[in-house]
């Protein structure tokens, strides 16, 4: 009981100090991010630095991102409840739990992972932290056509480019949100009008980079919009 109270009082902290720092403005993620057990996500010996804001080492060169960013792109996509959301980039599965509790039980987040080893874990993570998500292994390159189309997308790791079959499994209206480059990326976001992406720069980043053909899939340049580079 006192390590449950613990790890509420750090949540609280951590989501103080994403308030403050203008990263959390909706209520609705802000008590989706407080419901959610960062450290049932994260490796064991790391759970004491669970509520910091920063990303955190998985195993196998992966990444779990930093609370903020995790903020900052949950609120680009401007999720609501009953929507349908697919996430390219599963990892231990704590961002998609976060968009998961926004979009509530009438909503579905399908979560796809390239690492074997990764579906896996996320898959025992979910369960741990009493969360029902629906975790694929397969390449994000191709996304998830099974449950198209969705409402929203976004990617959680450095891609060169967006793939068509993610801008085809969007809905027309439906939100993008992705670090595009090779680790120092730009984060873009925006909507999808007349059948093309339409998005605007939010700025620099660092991710890890994608794997399989979604590390070389697409054309930075495929994408409408006045973007220009983040400070």
């Amino acid at each position: 009981m006192q390590d449950a109270l613990e790890r509420q009082a750090e949540r609280e902290a951590l989501l103080a100090e994403l308030e403050a720092g203008g990263y959390l403005t909706d209520p609705r993620l802000e008590e989706a991010m407080l419901a959610v057990p960062r450290h049932l996500f994260v490796p064991d010996e790391l759970r004491p630095a669970a509520y910091e804001d920063r990303p955190l080492p998985i195993g196998f060169g992966q990444t779990v991102s930093a609370p903020h960013m995790v903020a900052m792109m949950s609120t680009a996509l401007q999720l609501e409840e009953g929507q349908r959301v697919l996430e390219i980039g599963t990892g231990v599965g704590y961002h998609a739990a976060v968009v998961a509790a926004v979009v509530g039980p009438s909503g579905r987040v399908d979560t796809v992972e390239f690492l074997p080893e990764l579906v896996q874990l996320a898959r025992r993570n979910l369960r741990a932290a009493g969360l029902r998500l629906f975790v694929h292994e397969g390449d994000g390159a191709a996304g998830w056509e099974a449950e198209a189309p969705y409402d929203a997308i976004y990617v959680t790791c450095a891609i060169p480019g967006v793939p068509e079959a993610l801008v085809q499994q969007l809905k027309e209206g439906g939100h993008f949100v992705a670090p595009i480059g090779i680790t120092r990326c730009q984060l873009l976001a925006g909507r999808k009008i007349n059948g093309e992406l339409n998005l605007e720069d939010l700025g620099p980043c660092l991710f890890v980079n994608a794997q399989g053909a979604l590390g070389a899939a697409g054309d930075p340049d495929d994408v409408e919009g006045d973007s220009e580079p983040g400070a």
